[in-house]
């Protein structure tokens, strides 16, 4: 028997080391301005029962010059107001998420070196 040679290896060159190097990049996202406000123009509320009904009617005549009226139940009336703290509950929660947004993105100033900090 012959003697078994393991020569499989012996012209190779050694591999190069690996190096493996962790390179942060910045989010390259611009902050938009915020929308502007919402303003409600002025409402005129006229609440009217039987006992002012034509009060009512003549004071809406001489300020618009015609009677149209737009009527709600009391119940109506709840679920408005539900809807609209909903409305501004939906807001607020989206201004949480774009302020955190707007947090996350913007870069971390060094803060200025006082001998408080030292």
């Amino acid at each position: 028997m012959s003697p078994m040679l393991l020569t499989a290896c012996l012209g190779r060159t050694p591999e190069a080391e690996v190096v493996v190097t962790t390179e942060y990049q910045e989010q390259n996202i611009p902050i938009q301005s915020r929308p502007k406000a919402v303003e409600f123009p002025p409402v005129d509320w006229f609440v009217i029962t039987e006992e002012n009904l034509e009060e009512k009617l003549a004071e809406i005549d001489t300020k618009t010059g015609n009677v149209v009226l737009f009527t709600i139940t009391p119940k109506g009336y709840e679920n408005l107001a539900i809807g609209i703290a909903d409305l501004r509950r939906y807001v607020k929660d989206q201004q949480a998420i774009i302020a955190y947004y707007e947090e996350a993105l913007t870069p971390d100033l060094p803060t200025p070196s006082t001998p408080e900090n030292q």
